[in-house]
């Protein structure tokens, strides 16, 4: 790796460190709900600068978060890694396989949803051990990721596009 993808790496995580602190100093109508703004990073870091520095920008994101948070080495860690891990992948096997299909919104979407099931995965096995509550609480979980994966796709592509434009030699 080269010395300026490093920069841009550390960079990239630390706005992604930066935006998941200030979510989680905003009020939350329920306990453990938050858009995810930090994935906004890792949407723009996968479609700029490529998987590894997208999947780079997770792991360093939810590793210095969580020691920031406190969650290290609890279920919140371990849900956020895997949703984090598992939303990095989905999107970047979308873009990949069928580039022309999605727009970075539709890409976000994905994302939160592949997020949202591992984390109700990890949940089921790690916390609850029953089936019913998830049931319960899958659909509003989903459509509650479905909006804010919305809300982040739109964000990010309109960064996407402005940095593009701003890379492209004129």
């Amino acid at each position: 790796m080269q010395l300026q993808n490093k920069y841009q790496i550390a960079l990239l995580s630390a706005f992604a460190i930066g935006i998941h602190s200030i979510e989680n100093l905003l009020p939350s109508p329920i306990p453990w709900l938050r858009f995810g703004l930090a994935n906004i990073i890792t949407l723009i870091t996968l479609y700029l600068f490529g998987f590894r520095a997208a999947f780079t920008v997770t792991l360093i994101r939810t590793f210095i978060s969580s020691l920031i948070n406190g969650t290290f080495p609890g279920p919140a860690y371990i849900m956020s890694l895997g949703g984090g891990i598992t939303a990095t992948i989905s999107m970047w096997l979308i873009i990949s396989l069928i580039p022309q299909l999605f727009s970075a919104v539709g890409i976000s979407v994905i994302g939160a949803f592949f997020h949202n099931i591992m984390q109700l995965f990890i949940a089921y096995f790690l916390l609850i051990q029953r089936i019913e509550p998830i049931i319960l609480v899958s659909p509003f979980i989903v459509l509650a990721g479905t909006i804010a994966g919305t809300i982040n796709g739109i964000v990010a592509e309109l960064v996407i596009k402005n940095l593009k434009k701003q890379i492209e030699p004129t």
